[in-house]
């Protein structure tokens, strides 16, 4: 099996699961590259994940969908051409390409959010970001720190595909964050090289976002440091942070 990024609009990527003869699409946006993609690779459409709401996750299902196709979705929001809606704890079988994936509840950038993990991977949309996280733009930080430690929690082998090439920006944002942070220093100049040559930085890993992502490193004394926060709660500390990365 095989995972492949599609670019839509400036930064998205819908990921594309296939078998060499048939395919799931994750958060088609835009209808335009899957549909290439298919054709081009001969495959055919089995099935289509969707994390949240927005335009950019969703745009591209009406043209996508089919008689017969099933369409998965949260069953906390309203997103037309959802068939399987589908609650935290759920879980979603195909048979072609073979996936078993658990459903995780992450509120925090919308209320309804889900993320799809199993077969050693992580769909999380915009939840979980390469060195960042989602903003705010439904749910409260408290829920988003709360999501971001479920995820966490996962094993550190755990490729992470998440929605959107952020990379290089969350670090510049995660130098200021946690100035001393030598992994992540390291880190960021294998990412830097990676653009350079036009390749995307995803997926990344667990492992490697607990090491280097200051949202789930709330407990570094470097980055209390940085947010003059020496006593306060994990949870606060990521509201601070969350809060300056939205005006950095």
């Amino acid at each position: 099996m095989e995972i492949i990024p599609l670019p839509a609009f400036s930064d998205n990527y819908l990921w594309l699961i296939h078998d060499g003869r048939h395919a799931v699409v994750v958060d088609p946006g835009d209808d335009g590259p899957v549909a290439r993609a298919l054709a081009e690779r001969g495959l055919e459409l089995a099935a289509i994940l969707v994390t949240h709401h927005h335009a950019d996750h969703t745009g591209g299902i009406g043209a996508l969908a089919r008689p017969g196709l099933p369409v998965y979705g949260p069953a906390a929001e309203r997103i037309a051409g959802v068939t399987h809606p589908l609650d935290d704890g759920d879980r979603v079988m195909i048979d072609a390409p073979t996936l078993a994936l658990e459903v995780m509840a992450v509120p925090g950038h919308t209320l309804g959010h889900i993320a799809y993990y199993g077969n050693g991977a992580l769909f999380c949309g915009d939840t979980l970001f390469n060195a960042g996280c989602g903003r705010l733009f439904e749910g409260t930080a408290a829920q988003m720190h709360g999501s971001l430690g479920r995820l966490s929690a996962l094993p550190g082998e755990t490729r992470v595909y998440c929605a959107h090439e952020y990379t290089l920006a969350n670090l510049a944002f995660a130098c200021a964050a946690e100035p001393d942070n030598p992994e992540r220093d390291r880190y960021h100049a294998h990412c830097r090289a990676l653009r350079d040559q036009g390749q995307p930085t995803l997926p990344t890993d667990l492992a490697t976002q607990r090491a280097v992502n200051p949202f789930l490193r709330c407990a570094s004394a470097s980055v209390r440091a940085a947010l003059a926060m020496a006593t306060e709660s994990d949870e606060q500390v990521f509201a601070g942070l969350r809060a300056w990365k939205d005006r950095f």
